[in-house]
């Protein structure tokens, strides 16, 4: 089972990885991808995604390059999985993998999922899986439970549907 989700997890994230870097990054081993370049087509390709109800984008305390992305649910996810984009950015940077059956573990009725991608880039390549440098690399899949409090605005989209969830702003008269 473990070994469903980490496909999943590696193959989402090659995507945003893909991405990240600079058109020509990747190309030759010396070539390091520039942090935050290539955003807005990343960002442009996940919102033309069918069921994708919205992106954003981070950068943590630590260093991280982060990217929020909300789906209406596990088949919007996998239209995303199988886009051109993602394919391409699969095959160049995890050359000769296979992974056949991605998220099987996460039930077809799964309702909304947020996938958080999360990238560290370093000086050098330090795993033998990527030429990319980078010291850390995730993507972790989200539903939203029931609760919770906004005032103003939320940092999900407005399209995703939390149940019970309360909005404290004050209504114009």
């Amino acid at each position: 089972m473990r070994t469903g989700v980490l496909s999943a997890i590696i193959l989402g994230t090659l995507v945003w990885v893909g991405l990240l870097a600079s058109p020509t990054a990747g190309d030759q081993p010396e070539d390091k991808p520039e942090p935050g370049k290539g955003f807005p087509a990343l960002v442009a390709a996940l919102k033309a995604t069918p069921g994708c109800l919205g992106v954003e984008t981070a950068k943590t305390g630590s260093g991280k390059q982060v990217i929020f992305a909300w789906f209406e649910d596990k088949k919007a996810v996998l239209k995303w999985y199988h886009s051109d984009t993602h394919q391409q950015v699969m095959k160049r940077f995890f050359p000769g993998r296979d992974y056949s059956k991605p998220l099987k573990e996460v039930p077809e009725n799964s309702g909304p999922i947020m996938a958080i991608a999360s990238i560290t880039f370093t000086d050098k390549p330090r795993f033998k899986e990527t030429p990319l440098p980078i010291s850390q690399i995730s993507i972790e899949l989200y539903q939203p439970v029931s609760g919770g409090i906004y005032l103003g605005g939320r940092f999900a989209p407005e399209g995703l549907k939390v149940p019970k969830m309360r909005d404290y702003t004050p209504k114009e008269k």
